[in-house]
């Protein structure tokens, strides 16, 4: 563990105008406040924050980051208080506490819920100042070079695995290679032990076999190019043992069969230096086909820069090769940190991050802790692609992204009115993927929203959320307005008229905030007729009431108890001559449904007992119902009206009709449909498919 002066003496030998006082003041209060308190380990506790300080003056961070680190766990684990790190330390150094602190407060249920609050968290503080985000990274950092001191596997896994899916990928995100891989190496150790035991063996066996080949291999590409004229200082390493297991899972190879182990790095004096470096290299070994990468011309999201390629070196041994300048490998080590200047004790960092802010706009589109972690871990992984504006902007985008998530990569409101896109000035598909290099142009309209089937071909977390969050509030003001219908008959069974003043009252004897919460739960049936009669007027479900009409008084069903209300199932739409079957659901009534609808398969698979199936068939007076359908249709005047008059010729009568999506060429239409039964329904499909207007027709 650092000593008082050592600590406070790395600091000023990088920072001379550090506060001194204040790195000193925070030491002495940890020390005291920490008291006895002991680490799995033995150590005392305090020497935990004095080594995540330790780590931070490696990134030469500035006195009040160095002195949140130090403090970090007081106001946790300790009886100090925010407001007395605010009166001792100041309000800056109080509010980096506060927001580190915030992050280990995480009391939920599940796992996934634990690991999603700690994320959003996370993302809130780090959005408001960066350094929390480094004073965490660093906090887990050192956390995990411990956990072998804790006793219980399933604890050390569960922090192993919220390391490697979130606290490695933002360190990557940042630039801090060095504390990604490290944090990715401990956390396989206790994920996976035996791969990487085995993994570590043969590395082992690897350096005994060929001796100082690494030093060997290093030493040439000096020399190689220094005869060039090219002062490089060359390095060289092993890929650590996560790389290489993640390479032989993706290629699905053995260890003999991974070629490319070893990494070199070669830092230059200029970036002219590094292209010159580049072609010299390229001239003495030859280059693997598709494993250069320029990132100078084109930075990763997070703003690292250097040259990426890989050679076959002698005895066919591939090894890659970094090659930058010392300002690039400032960066490619301590990550953002290396944008940090200091001013007059203060400092000041460059946090317009558009992957940051991303983040924090899926925080308030997410609607579970699932549906957060997913979309935040999209946008943290995946391999980027480049793609440009019509003005020559750059757009990051992850391999396999399409026009769709690149209107939301450039704005949320681009996303939503996006009609169609051309890549290359040609029209395409919003499905299309876009390419590396590829320009594309984002068509838009005011009238358009968010589609459902957006969400078959959108990757990107960003665009994920934003459609679901469009498709949850159309969903809901579509279940309030059926909610309201439903109410509006219920008013008009009532034995009395009521005055818009008695709904308060109702909604305090049902306990829900709103009118709106009322449509809702009226519309899902969680409310039943009886209940909202009785909080609207109470005593009147026992009055005489005129009966509700029946949903369609022509159908009849055989098998069902007379009088037993049942329904036709919105997720199959079964029609006359359909084979059909009842499903009793708890506190319902009879669901009935094609016998070939996904639901039943679903609860077949599951073997649930919540539900009994009923024999049914049609009855004989059963003389229509209402299908629906998905027709595709011509984007040209007067396909509508063709659809129309087909219809009207094999007497199937229109219910209703929604447009779900449109581009340049076609537009994809819902019909709901009202046949005597499936003959007639497929008849008259058959004649859709048979027009020039119509590209598809399928039953829904």
């Amino acid at each position: 563990m650092l000593r008082q002066y050592e600590l406070v003496d790395r600091v000023l030998d990088y920072d001379p105008d550090a506060n001194e006082a204040l790195l000193n003041r925070a030491y002495v209060f940890s020390v005291n406040a920490h008291g006895t308190q002991k680490r799995a380990n033995g150590d005392p506790y305090f020497s935990h924050p004095i080594e995540v300080a330790g780590i931070l003056t490696d990134l030469r961070l500035d006195d009040e980051t160095i002195a949140t680190a130090i403090l970090h766990d007081t106001v946790e684990d300790t009886v100090a208080t925010s407001e007395e790190i605010e009166r001792i330390f100041g309000t800056n150094v109080a509010r980096l506490v506060d927001g580190v602190t915030k992050l280990s407060k995480i009391e939920a249920q599940t796992e996934s819920e634990r690991a999603a609050e700690n994320l959003r968290k996370f993302l809130l503080a780090m959005s408001d100042d960066i350094r929390v985000l480094l004073v965490k990274l660093a906090d887990r950092l050192h956390n995990m070079r411990t956990l072998h001191f804790i006793k219980n596997p399933d604890k050390r896994k569960r922090i192993a695995r919220e390391t490697m899916e979130i606290y490695a990928p933002l360190a990557e995100r940042i630039g801090m290679y060095e504390f990604m891989k490290e944090m990715q190496t401990l956390a396989f150790q206790q994920l996976e032990p035996e791969a990487y035991e085995s993994i570590a063996r043969r590395l082992q066996q690897l350096n005994e076999g060929d001796g100082d080949k690494i030093a060997k291999i290093g030493k040439g590409l000096t020399q190689v190019l220094g005869r060039a004229g090219i002062d490089a200082e060359v390095t060289g390493r092993e890929k650590h043992p996560y790389s290489i297991w993640r390479k032989m899972a993706e290629r699905h190879i053995s260890f003999e069969q991974l070629s490319d182990i070893m990494a070199f790095r070669a830092i230059v004096p200029t970036v002219e230096d590094c292209y010159r470096a580049l072609g010299i290299i390229h001239q003495r070994w030859p280059m693997v086909p598709g494993r250069f990468k320029d990132y100078i011309s084109t930075p990763k999201r997070n703003g690292y820069r250097s040259l990426h390629t890989s050679v076959i070196h002698s005895d066919n041994a591939r090894i890659e090769i970094q090659i930058r300048t010392p300002e690039m490998h400032a960066e490619a080590e301590f990550g953002l940190a290396a944008h940090w200047a200091y001013k007059e004790g203060k400092v000041r960092a460059d946090t317009n991050h558009s992957w940051i802010r991303d983040l924090v706009e899926i925080l308030d589109t997410a609607a579970t802790p699932e549906e957060l972690l997913e979309h935040t871990r999209m946008a943290m992984y995946q391999d980027r692609i480049f793609a440009f504006t019509p003005k020559g902007e750059l757009v990051q985008l992850p391999k396999g992204a399409t026009p769709i998530d690149f209107a939301y990569a450039v704005h949320t409101d681009l996303g939503d009115q996006a009609v169609g896109a051309k890549i290359n000035g040609r029209v395409v598909p919003l499905s299309t993927v876009i390419e590396n290099g590829d320009q594309v142009q984002v068509l838009r309209s005011k009238a358009q929203a968010p589609q459902p089937n957006w969400l078959n071909f959108a990757i990107t977390g960003k665009a994920l959320a934003g459609i679901r969050r469009h498709l949850r509030h159309k969903e809901r003001d579509e279940l309030v307005a059926l909610g309201r219908k439903i109410y509006d008959d219920i008013v008009t069974r009532l034995p009395a008229p009521i005055g818009a003043d008695a709904i308060q009252p109702a909604l305090r004897r049902l306990h829900l905030p709103d009118e709106t919460a009322l449509m809702a739960a009226i519309a899902r049936r969680t409310l039943s007729d009886v209940a909202v009669m009785e909080a609207l007027m109470p005593g009147s479900a026992g009055a005489d009431l005129p009966p509700l009409a029946p949903q369609s008084s022509a159908i009849s069903i055989k098998g069902l108890t007379p009088g037993v209300a049942f329904d036709l199932a919105q997720c199959c739409h079964p029609v006359p001559g359909d084979r059909i079957v009842g499903l009793r659901r708890p506190d319902a009534g009879i669901e009935v449904h094609a016998i070939d609808c996904p639901v039943l398969s679903e609860l077949a698979e599951r073997g649930t007992d919540e539900t009994d199936w009923v024999d049914v068939d049609w009855g004989d007076k059963s003389v229509g119902a209402v299908a629906r359908i998905s027709v595709q249709v011509k984007n040209e005047p007067g396909a509508l009206g063709v659809i129309a008059t087909v219809m009207g010729a094999h007497k199937a009568n229109i219910i209703a009709l929604r447009l779900d999506t449109r581009d340049a060429a076609f537009h994809t239409n819902t019909i709901d449909v009202e046949v005597h039964d499936v003959q007639q329904l497929m008849r008259m499909m058959a004649a859709l498919r048979a027009t020039d207007a119509v590209n598809m027709v399928e039953r829904i």
